[in-house]
């Protein structure tokens, strides 16, 4: 007596295939953050490392560039420059010359822009909480009706100001995933939509593509049960 092979039923391959899919999501999801972290902070230290680290050679260790020394070596350089500086400021006036180094700077062609921007990224991202992002809000761009995120970064400028018959608020409206780029725009107060979320709220939906939602736990996916052949 013959038997005839029992065969998966399409229904039963796809139910398979779609706990594949999600096994695989998950694992992307769960796994993704965490490696493109890793990733951005090994190669980040390691251009810190080599930057006086290619330079700090031995015979007694082959000439081999030694791992972590350069990092120890621009620590100690920045705190020797910045116990320096401040030997200068309390002596012989170190800020003027600081001033003055940086008007020297400033007239380079090319050199300027470069010394100008860098400086300008270096104090916002090293600025004290406090002069920081004020709030979240939500601004009109680029048409009514359609809303973007943005965050307070302060009061005008007193020339600004006074081209504006109203008060103006100084809103930075990042671009997504990046938020370290973006526009800046001086919108009036009583347009803007404020809201009671933490910046650090804003940027995860900004980062996410509006997937993460501040207050709103995301569903767990369920896959369908898979149909029993029979």
């Amino acid at each position: 007596m013959s038997t005839t092979p029992i065969v998966p039923s399409e229904p039963a391959r796809r139910g398979v295939f779609a706990r594949l899919r999600d096994y695989l999501i998950t694992g992307l999801v769960a796994i993704g953050p965490s490696v493109v972290t890793l990733v951005v902070v090994f190669r980040l230290v390691n251009w810190l490392d080599s930057l006086l680290g290619r330079y700090l050679r031995f015979s007694f260790y082959d000439y081999k560039r030694i791992p972590g020394l350069g990092i120890v070596a621009t620590v100690l350089l920045l705190l020797l420059i910045g116990w320096m500086v401040s030997l200068l400021g309390s002596w012989i006036g170190g800020r003027s010359i600081l001033r003055m180094w940086e008007h020297l700077l400033t007239r380079i062609p090319g050199v300027g822009i470069l010394y100008g921007s860098t400086k300008s990224l270096g104090q916002a991202l090293l600025a004290p909480k406090k002069e920081a992002f004020q709030q979240v809000v939500l601004v009109q761009w680029p048409m009514p009706d359609v809303w973007r995120i943005g965050f307070i970064a302060g009061p005008p400028s007193p020339e600004v100001q006074r081209r504006f018959s109203e008060p103006v608020e100084v809103v930075f409206v990042p671009h997504t995933p990046n938020p370290a780029s973006g526009f800046v725009h001086y919108v009036p107060a009583r347009t803007l939509m404020r809201l009671d979320w933490t910046v650090e709220d804003g940027l995860k939906v900004v980062i996410s593509g509006g997937v993460v939602q501040p207050g709103i736990a995301r569903p767990t996916v369920v896959s369908a049960p898979t149909p029993v052949a029979r």
